[in-house]
């Protein structure tokens, strides 16, 4: 299964997106602020948390590119969410809910964009994603332009 995040509005304080799996339409998105990193970071392969200089922590979107998912348990969310791997500069990247970019701390929220800066409805299409997802073995992502 492939999902493509398609970023649509990259604002200096967010970025919205859509979402589509198999390139059918799902959701949108919300994350933090788009910035420009170096294509390979030393640290985050360890699982240390990056300190590359352009990098603000919590309020920067993850890279883009292509990334392995599988559903993983998150500790603090206290449900199993998919889990994005091997993403340059970031560890633990999911996709789950909440309101707006304040939420992500890099991580991908989804739901309804209906009103500037935000997603709506998030936990239930965050629900409702993790049930398709969950039915999957191999599954990508891919974050576009």
């Amino acid at each position: 299964m492939k999902l493509t995040l398609k970023r649509k509005f990259l604002g200096a304080n967010y970025t919205i997106g859509d979402l589509f799996i198999d390139d059918k339409f799902f959701c949108n998105t919300i994350e933090d602020t788009v910035r420009e990193l170096p294509l390979i970071c030393p640290n985050t392969p360890k699982g240390i948390s990056c300190t590359c200089p352009d990098k603000v922590y919590a309020e920067t979107a993850i890279p883009f590119g292509t990334y392995k998912v599988t559903m993983k348990y998150s500790p603090k969310f206290k449900r199993v969410l998919p889990y994005l791997h091997n993403v340059p500069h970031f560890i633990g990247i999911l996709i789950h809910s909440g309101n707006d970019q304040t939420a992500s701390a890099g991580c991908i929220i989804v739901g309804k964009n209906k009103v500037k800066g935000k997603v709506l409805e998030s936990r239930a299409t965050s629900d409702t994603l993790n049930a398709i997802l969950s039915k999957e073995k191999d599954i990508i992502i891919e974050i576009i332009r």
